[in-house]
């Protein structure tokens, strides 16, 4: 006969308090639009555990997502149709990159970072993020580089970007030299 172990029932314990914390974000998130069913949150749920499987990563409690979720959720590039797509992409990068920087950068330093640049630099593109801004940042840290604990996480990216961006007084400035 099968019985449950202690150890399944504080699985299933978890996997119902981690649903419950997924489920709330609705409350906050339903004013920008945004909303997981039951089904969307078990669905991350699973993806999660693959995430954390992949990165041979462990966590307890509620997890990254519901973090996440109100980092992202008012971002002018999170959309219903593909919100559980891009939360679940998201989460998979947090944990790709939490290894990346050595566990150095805090949640919140790291989450804060990922959001500025996926509204200011990414523009919303997942791959943009992981690939380069993400990178650039996770070698800097390696490499030592401590600079973001002041700020949080934000405004760090100009420092490792080897892009020139858009500036409007640079963009004014060559319009008045050209009348």
């Amino acid at each position: 006969m099968n019985q449950l172990t202690t150890v399944d029932i504080l699985a299933l314990a978890s996997q119902k308090e981690q649903m419950a914390a997924l489920t709330k974000t609705n409350g906050y998130t339903e004013q920008f639009g945004l909303i997981l069913s039951e089904e969307d949150a078990a669905e991350l749920l699973a993806e999660r555990s693959h995430a954390l499987k992949e990165q041979r990563r462990v966590e307890f409690g509620e997890g990254i997502l519901p973090r996440i979720i109100y980092e992202f959720c008012d971002s002018d590039f999170m959309e219903q149709d593909t919100y559980v797509e891009t939360l679940a992409r998201l989460q998979e990068i947090f944990y790709l990159f939490k290894g990346e920087a050595m566990d150095e950068l805090t949640d919140g330093e790291l989450l804060a970072f990922m959001r500025q640049q996926f509204d200011e630099i990414c523009f919303g593109d997942l791959d943009y993020l992981e690939s380069t801004c993400l990178k650039k940042f996770a070698d800097a840290v390696r490499a030592g580089y401590r600079g973001y604990q002041a700020t949080g996480g934000r405004e760090d990216f100009d420092r490792f970007d080897i892009r020139t961006r858009w500036d409007r007084d640079l963009y004014l400035e060559a319009l008045a030299q050209q009348f």
